[in-house]
């Protein structure tokens, strides 16, 4: 049958190809999906599409996360039927084939189809607060508010935090607002420190969460973390940045800077599948996310901005990188 794929064919090129996919004699643990949705994830795809990421190789077709209609089911295949909607890590392309064995979640009722896909952005900064000491009560900045800094936001108010949203970007701060942030600064016309210092009576924050993944964010409001607090990056960091790492090891080794701790809240720092030996897994915290917006409990609603075509994904990308106020949350609809 026919299908098509958004393809990144060359450096700031993207493309809608054609292509036959075939659901005859599936393997017996799989099962043929038909995409519904799925969401561009500006950070990563961005980063791949400049042709910077050594590990995603040009052409290619990328995206991982969708929900899609099951078509077609392998013999062992118990999990989903035909005719069930799931959530799962798909591509950017019509027709797809899954593992069992791999994310594939039949979506919970009450829940939006076009924001299932925020699913994985809401998983990813759900780490952030799995890794954390966020108690009710404690205070917490967050740097970076695009998808997954403004999900880390409000799950960090949802776990008890006052929330203190940092981004130079008056639109995000505002849809931060919108989301539960208790305060916002703006770190262009505003000293973060001492705004800090006053909201937290000179206490620093308990937690900070960098998920923009510019070094010199991290760097720059470390300083912002209390005694015996944590600065997390939840952002992969990418570019270069010159700084004195002795000061930055000092945050974290020396009593009178603080005694930070410092850490990282990758995605696969869990297990994907559920496991009885470990709490917090990729898929546990993906049901919990689905809950959580089916129930209105995490916004999403105010961060989709975009839904677009395969064909005219083209120019979703390049309002994603040339225009950030205004593309936040864009969802390509396959129907």
């Amino acid at each position: 049958m026919k299908s098509k794929k958004v393809v990144f064919a060359a450096p700031w090129k993207v493309e809608v190809q054609d292509e036959e996919f075939d659901a005859k004699n599936l393997p017996a643990e799989t099962a043929a999906l038909k995409r519904i949705y799925s969401l561009i994830s500006a950070g990563t795809e961005l980063a791949c599409l400049s042709g910077g990421e050594s590990w995603f190789k040009l052409p290619g077709v990328h995206g991982y996360t969708a929900i899609s209609e099951v078509t077609a089911v392998g013999s062992d295949v118990k999990k989903f039927s035909v005719g069930d909607k799931v959530y799962h890590f798909g591509k950017h392309c019509l027709y797809s084939i899954a593992s069992q064995n791999d994310i594939v979640i039949k979506i919970p009722d009450g829940i939006e189809e076009k924001y299932v896909p925020f699913t994985r952005m809401a998983t990813i900064a759900m780490t952030a607060l799995r890794t954390s000491e966020i108690e009710l009560g404690d205070y917490a900045a967050v740097t970076g508010l695009g998808l997954v800094g403004n999900f880390a936001m409000q799950l960090a108010r949802l776990q008890g935090a006052n929330v203190i949203a940092i981004d130079p970007s008056k639109r995000r701060r505002e849809l931060a607002s919108a989301c539960g942030a208790r305060h916002t600064i703006d770190p262009l016309s505003e000293n973060s420190k001492e705004r800090v210092l006053a909201m937290t009576d000179t206490n620093g924050v308990n937690t900070f969460i960098e998920a923009s993944g510019v070094p010199k964010v991290f760097i720059d409001n470390i300083g912002l973390v209390g005694k015996q607090g944590e600065a997390i990056l939840l952002g992969s960091p990418r570019g270069d940045c010159i700084a004195n790492v002795t000061d930055l090891l000092n945050m974290s080794h020396l009593w009178g800077n603080g005694c930070v701790t410092i850490k990282g809240a990758h995605e696969w720092r869990y297990p994907v599948a559920n496991d009885q030996f470990v709490k917090h897994s990729i898929e546990r915290n993906s049901r919990i996310v689905m809950d959580l917006i089916a129930s209105k409990k995490l916004m999403v609603e105010p961060l989709h901005t975009h839904t677009v075509t395969p064909d005219t994904a083209a120019k979703a990308y390049e309002g994603l990188r040339n225009e950030k106020d205004t593309y936040i949350g864009v969802v390509i609809d396959w129907r």
